[in-house]
Parts: structure tokens; C-alpha cells; sequence
């Protein structure tokens, strides 16, 4: 195998365990579980999301590839501020339980954006695929 593809499969595996997580702390939350007493709850996400950054890093670095220069990949880092800021306001500061519940759904639906921009390798994600 080689080294592309090995990171290749790290950062999708990555991917879903990092939105299992996401998705596993926000039911969690909307539950009344307080997820945060859970020590491994709190240090794991962390630790998958680096493996994360650090293998897309590691794949522009092999493919030699520039995220500024590419538009799908500058796409891929706005939405991912994005989910970012919208997964802190559904899990930490979101005031009411509404509001939480929006920014988990609207969070939800920008990581579905990144994954379709990754698969179709185009800013539009899913839309690139209509006719």
C-alpha cells in the first residue's frame, strides 16, 4: 500500500469516527446526559480530529497540492470553520436547547457538505453531480 493511500484511509476513517462522535455527544447532550463528565468524551474526539488535520496535511504535502490554490479545497477549510463554530455552539455554547438543536442540524449538514466536496473534488459538493 502505499503512503497516499495509507493516510488516505486514516483520514476517512478519521472522518467517521470524528462524526460519530460529534453525532454520539449530541444526542447525548439533547438527552440530558452530561457528556462532558465522561473523561474519554472529552480527550478522544480531540485526539481523532489531530489524526485528522495531521493526515490531510500529510496527503497536500505528498500530492503537493496548495489548498489556496485549489477551490474545492479552500471550500473544504471554510466549511470546516464552519462545522467548527456551529459544533461549539451545539455542544458548549448554545443558550437554549433550540438553538443548540439548530446548530447541531446545521453543523450535521456542513460536515455532509465537506464529504461531498472531497467525494466530487468541486466546490459545489453534491450539486456538481446534477445534470
Amino acid at each position: 500500500m502505499s503512503a497516499y493511500l495509507f493516510l488516505k484511509w486514516v483520514h476517512v476513517t478519521c472522518v467517521g469516527l470524528s462524526a460519530t462522535l460529534f453525532v454520539g455527544r449530541g444526542i447525548a447532550a439533547s438527552a440530558g446526559f452530561d457528556w462532558r463528565e465522561v473523561r474519554p468524551l472529552r480527550i478522544v474526539p480531540h485526539a481523532v480530529d489531530s489524526v485528522l488535520l495531521a493526515s490531510a496535511v500529510a496527503m497536500l504535502w505528498l500530492l503537493r497540492l496548495s489548498p489556496l490554490a485549489q477551490s474545492w479545497l479552500i471550500a473544504k477549510l471554510i466549511g470546516l470553520l464552519c462545522y467548527v463554530g456551529l459544533g461549539m455552539v451545539a455542544l458548549r455554547f448554545g443558550r437554549t436547547r433550540s438553538g443548540r438543536t439548530a446548530a447541531f442540524v446545521a453543523a450535521i449538514s456542513t460536515l455532509a457538505y465537506i464529504v461531498s466536496v472531497a467525494l466530487t473534488r468541486d466546490p459545489r459538493g453534491f450539486l456538481a453531480m446534477l445534470p
